[in-house]
């Protein structure tokens, strides 16, 4: 098996079946970028049990994504993509970089979940960019961006049951897209505590990756009691 791709937190290999990739989730974390990084013993392991939870759960009610398979404890086997160079968030709660760029106070409740878009650009910091600049970059038509966003709150409307469920209130995510030979646009990547925010239904403490960008806690405590409520969802 080749190596095709390393990144912070994924390394991505080929494999004998055509189209067909296997991804190794890594044991380091990083936060603003990658200024902040550390090696984290188990994270790895973690974040592919509940994404592959997670991809199977939204699976399970109508959204395709390009998961095929979880076969190890930090391994599982996708479906080959070109991901489209957008992370896409979510937001229900105010929080995060929106409280800075709009004013709006920490926990306010939109009125309806609102879709972002982010130029992925290491350079350039990933950028928040509208649906034009979108177009005129050629990163996605008109058609593409408007299945982008419902697909998107489709994913938000079934992790708001689940963390419903888990007693758990989604406040944001950011996911990502992918591209099949045929055209084809399949939520790919990951959902993870890495990838959302997540709060307590009764207290508001974090169930996510800013246990570690605020140093409020430990990454690998808060992941696995999240992945344990996630194993107990009915």
């Amino acid at each position: 098996m080749t190596l095709l791709y390393e990144g912070k937190a994924k390394r991505i290999f080929s494999t004998e079946v055509e189209d067909v990739l296997r991804v190794e989730y890594k044991d380091e974390v990083t936060a603003g970028n990658g200024a902040k990084k550390d090696y984290i013993e188990g994270k790895g392991r973690l974040n592919n049990q509940i994404t592959s939870h997670i991809f199977n759960y939204l699976k399970e009610n109508g959204v395709k994504s390009h998961f095929i398979e979880q076969i190890s404890e930090t391994e599982q086997l996708v479906e080959s993509v070109k991901i489209i160079p957008l992370e896409v968030v979510v937001r229900n709660i105010a929080a995060g970089s929106i409280t800075k760029r709009l004013g709006f106070d920490k926990g306010h409740v939109f009125d309806e979940p609102l879709v972002e878009f982010f130029y992925k650009n290491d350079d350039l910091n990933d950028p928040l960019i509208t649906d034009d600049h979108i177009k005129l970059l050629h990163l996605a038509s008109e058609t593409e961006i408007q299945e982008l966003k419902a697909s998107a709150l489709a994913v938000n409307q079934q992790l708001l049951n689940l963390m419903t469920d888990m007693e758990l209130r989604l406040v944001d995510f950011k996911i990502e897209f992918g591209l099949t030979k045929d055209g084809q646009i399949l939520l790919a990547d990951e959902i993870s505590p890495d990838t959302c925010r997540i709060w307590d239904a009764h207290s508001d403490t974090n169930f996510d990756k800013d246990v570690y960008r605020e140093d409020t806690g430990s990454i690998i405590e808060v992941y696995q009691t999240f992945l344990n409520k996630l194993e107990a969802h009915k």
